[in-house]
């Protein structure tokens, strides 16, 4: 089910971004006046084709969603009439022909900023940015920042919840290496304290947050058995509703959270159980389900927490900003991430951080399935950055990339005439085996990771 679930996932978001990013280029072309033939979502043989009335544009979906393009008439590719010359791309002024290069990108970024404005106008609740905690090999340990404080900005921008911090944590970490947080301390006062890695490479994204160490202030769920699901392993074990775990394999349990590692640690492994019901100490065996996590097996007993109303009361709170502010910020963020994105990948090519980094077809349908199972606004989230991503991507000046073309117009600029075809057709075999040699060590890593 996961595997449907992330599969139809990446194909709504890739088609979704691809839609985005190649409307930009059609859009564009129509408004300086270039004809454009055919617009497709989707490369290979048409699933469904059709043009609009008046329209002399052919519409398509096809059948492989790993793509997409927009055909303009264009000397360069195929014979066009006497009468049907001005149309051709190729006969636009370079200001036009830049503009509707330009367009696809551009459009990704605005996704990108519309989806933040709209995830911020909506709101979301989370845990207030207090810190809980240490891990012991983070760089935080070190300072002088402690448990109890309350993050209020990271290089003064606000973190209203801990996503937001641990977000803005990470990404100014990637950035410049270090940090500097206010935090207000429990008797009311605020101090600042500076966050900096010294190591030579920077850690990998998905683990730089677990290198910083603050870890947030959580509620403690106590293991009490709130709901036991029929004919499941608990059940069958004889565990009932309001049972408190004391201890498994005579490892004392504290918490549901240690609970539950417990019995995703014991797939199809009899666990002794010792437990509290009435009063009585109760002895008996449990062996949890061997169920598919993904890439790995886990156990699973069917039950679940009794969760008292009152335990979250001072742990979480909610924020939203009104629709100005909210584009404000929007925009703050569309421009941060995308220089982050930029100076990550220059990182990674002067090897100053590691190609862990990159996220292939694998990572984003696994990602795109885990946001879209969720909630609508983790998958808005991941849209964003998606599209984020694809637009920063297709600016640099590859050939073959958006960006590519760019760099041979802004050539053209300066020298007063266009790049000789010889030289494009030479780039473009560059260009052509980069973005192999990309896509081979984004499934390489991707690969690593599910093996791992």
């Amino acid at each position: 089910m996961e595997f449907i679930t992330s599969l139809i996932a990446f194909v709504v978001v890739l088609g979704l971004l691809v839609t985005v990013h190649e409307f930009g280029h059609f859009w564009v072309a129509r408004r300086c006046g270039v004809k454009v033939l055919r617009f497709s979502v989707g490369f290979g043989k048409p699933l469904i084709k059709f043009k609009r009335k008046n329209d002399l544009t052919e519409y398509v979906i096809a059948g492989i969603p790993l793509g997409g393009y927009v055909k303009m008439l264009d000397e360069n590719e195929a014979e066009v009439k006497a009468e049907d010359k001005h149309l051709a791309f190729n006969n636009k002024p370079l200001f036009s022909r830049f503009l509707i290069v330009l367009a696809g990108p551009a459009f990704n970024l605005i996704f990108a900023l519309i989806a933040f404005w709209l995830i911020l106008l909506i709101g979301e609740e989370g845990l207030r940015p207090v810190v809980g905690g240490f891990t012991k090999d983070g760089i935080a340990i070190h300072s002088t920042i402690e448990v109890g404080d309350e993050i209020v900005s990271v290089n003064g921008r606000p973190a209203p919840i801990w996503r937001v911090a641990a977000g803005l944590m990470s990404s100014e970490m990637l950035d410049q290496g270090r940090f500097e947080l206010t935090v207000a301390k429990p008797g009311g006062q605020f101090a600042t304290v500076v966050i900096e890695n010294t190591d030579a490479e920077l850690p990998d994204a998905s683990a730089m947050l677990h290198s910083i160490g603050i870890l947030p202030r959580t509620p403690v769920l106590a293991a009490v058995i709130g709901e036991v699901v029929k004919n499941e392993a608990a059940d069958k074990a004889g565990l009932l509703a309001g049972d408190l775990i004391v201890s498994v394999n005579q490892q004392e349990i504290n918490s549901w959270g240690e609970w539950v590692s417990a019995t995703r640690a014991n797939p199809a492994t009899p666990m002794a159980v010792s437990l509290l019901r009435g009063g009585q100490v109760v002895q008996l065996n449990l062996t949890p389900k061997r169920i598919k996590d993904g890439s790995k097996w886990i156990g699973r007993i069917g039950v679940s927490a009794l969760i008292d109303s009152d335990l979250y009361d001072g742990f979480y709170t909610s924020y939203s900003l009104g629709a100005v502010d909210a584009i404000g910020e929007a925009a703050k963020q569309t421009l941060s991430y995308s220089l982050l994105t930029v100076k990550l990948i220059a990182r990674m090519v002067l090897g100053e951080a590691s190609l862990n980094n990159l996220s292939g077809p694998i990572s984003i349908a696994q990602y795109a399935g885990k946001s879209a199972s969720i909630g609508l606004l983790a998958f808005l989230k991941f849209l964003a950055f998606v599209s984020l991503s694809l637009g920063v991507m297709n600016l640099l000046p590859i050939p073959m990339l958006d960006g590519g073309h760019l760099m041979f117009y802004l050539l053209e600029a300066i020298k007063g005439k266009p790049v000789s075809e010889k030289v494009q057709a030479g780039f473009m075999r560059i260009g052509m085996l980069a973005l192999v040699a990309l896509m081979l060590t984004a499934v390489f890593v991707d690969l690593s990771r599910l093996f791992s």
